[in-house]
């Protein structure tokens, strides 16, 4: 692999001023073989946050860039629409009506990937509680030859197109449920609110997570943003999908090779009790802030180049019976 045009990379001494004393890594918590629920280390409001001179830091960065700018100002625009109230008397079916009508709802809606699971506790950031017992999980695709362009500005515009898309998309289906006369509360990047959204898109079949510490997917890689929506009507929940992306993954070193700040983690490591990929907070934040949210992991990721997924879970299918013939099973 041809050596990255962004390496050696060197933080700017100003944004480094900023770092705080805290380590994100611990944060986070790396190394630790006890579980937790997650403490909020970034996209939180940044006043409570230890990193939070930084989040803002992140914004002061080429404020004029008219790609950047005008993909802001689309998903401000989003941001605006308001969801109605709930409506009417509460529509009382089984969980089969409920799951055949929210999925054929759900093709109208402008995103590509649709999915059901459990709403567990754990996936709440410490101190924050849901009253709903469904997460609804949805994903929007980037434009490949948009992304693929990471770290440049076009890329982080990108970004922001898909945050907004995934936002709209979001309150679609919150739209939806309210006016069936059950409630629904949207949740969509970069701002993150109580819910952790990368668990229950794994739960609900949106793939396994890669090295990069991004959801791969078997149709669109890791070149997808996720939302979600939370509400209480009886559903069906989708089924979680494996096909052996650990296994590529220990074997590759494409993102690893590509990170400038080498934050990408060689082997899984204790997070909060989960053995798990992991990216190293500390030394990707800085390039993240200075390239437009970087992306490079994602562009570079081989399952994102369009139609690549397939062929590799045939290779990686191939290879596993072929492992399992060795072994005479």
């Amino acid at each position: 692999m041809a050596k990255s045009p962004y390496k050696p990379y060197t933080p700017n001494p100003e944004q480094m001023a900023l770092m705080p004393a805290k380590s994100g890594n611990a944060i986070n918590g790396l190394g630790e073989s006890r579980f937790r629920r997650a403490t909020p280390v970034y996209w939180h409001n940044p006043d409570s946050l230890a990193h939070g001179e930084l989040q803002k830091w992140f914004y002061t960065q080429d404020p004029n860039n008219p790609a950047i700018n005008e993909a802001r100002k689309n998903r401000e625009e989003i941001l605006q629409i308001q969801v109605p109230e709930v409506s009417g008397e509460p529509l009382i079916q089984s969980a089969d009506d409920w799951t055949k009508q929210l999925e054929a709802f759900s093709k109208t809606v402008d995103m590509e990937l649709f999915g059901i699971t459990a709403l567990k506790s754990e996936w709440l950031f410490e101190g924050t509680t849901l009253d709903f017992k469904w997460v609804i999980m949805l994903g929007v695709a980037h434009d490949y030859d948009q992304i693929k362009e990471a770290p440049e500005a076009v890329a982080g515009a990108e970004v922001v197109r898909q945050y907004g898309r995934g936002t709209k998309a979001a309150k679609d289906i919150a739209t939806w449920i309210r006016s069936k006369g059950w409630d629904a509360e949207p949740y969509a990047g970069p701002m993150a609110g109580p819910l952790l959204l990368i668990p229950p898109a794994l739960e609900c079949g949106f793939g396994e997570l890669g090295k990069h510490g991004s959801i791969i997917n078997k149709d669109y890689g890791s070149s997808f943003r996720l939302a979600g929506v939370v509400t209480n009507i009886p559903l069906i929940p989708t089924p979680r999908t494996s096909y052996d992306v650990d296994d590529f993954c220990a074997r590759c070193q494409v993102c690893s090779n590509a990170c400038p700040p080498d934050a990408i983690l060689p082997e899984k490591a204790d997070v909060r009790g989960r053995q798990k990929w992991y990216v190293n907070f500390d030394k990707c934040i800085p390039f993240f802030n200075e390239n437009f949210g970087c992306g490079i992991c994602i562009a570079v990721c081989p399952w994102s180049i369009p139609g690549r997924g397939p062929r590799i879970i045939e290779q990686l299918q191939r290879r596993r019976n072929r492992l399992d013939g060795a072994a005479g099973l």
